[in-house]
């Protein structure tokens, strides 16, 4: 048994799927639906196996001065046609911190 699809399938399938930037724009919409936050940016657009993985940076908590708000890096998982397959939050950091600290 054999899962290889027709031309047609193929052909549909890929009309289907999304590209890289429509990938990035629709994992930034969905974070910020799912968690009611503001969107920095996209921080990240890479493929897989079957779909995308988006990294989005969100501000956490607003805070005064704004450079010590807490930030969050997210990772959302979406398919070949941008469907939600999962998200979660990566990192969390005060604004004004560097990687080193």
């Amino acid at each position: 048994m054999t899962s290889a699809r027709t031309r047609d399938d193929r052909e549909r399938y890929d009309e289907d799927e999304i590209s890289a930037a429509q990938a990035a724009r629709e994992g930034q919409r969905q974070v910020v639906a799912l968690t009611g936050r503001d969107a920095l940016g996209i921080t990240s657009i890479q493929p897989t196996d079957d779909g995308w993985l988006v990294g989005v940076e969100v501000v956490e908590d607003h805070r005064i001065p704004a450079s010590t708000d807490l930030l969050g890096l997210y990772e959302v998982e979406l398919d070949m046609t941008g469907s939600l397959l999962g998200y979660r939050r990566t990192r969390r950091y005060q604004r004004g911190k560097g990687d080193g600290g």
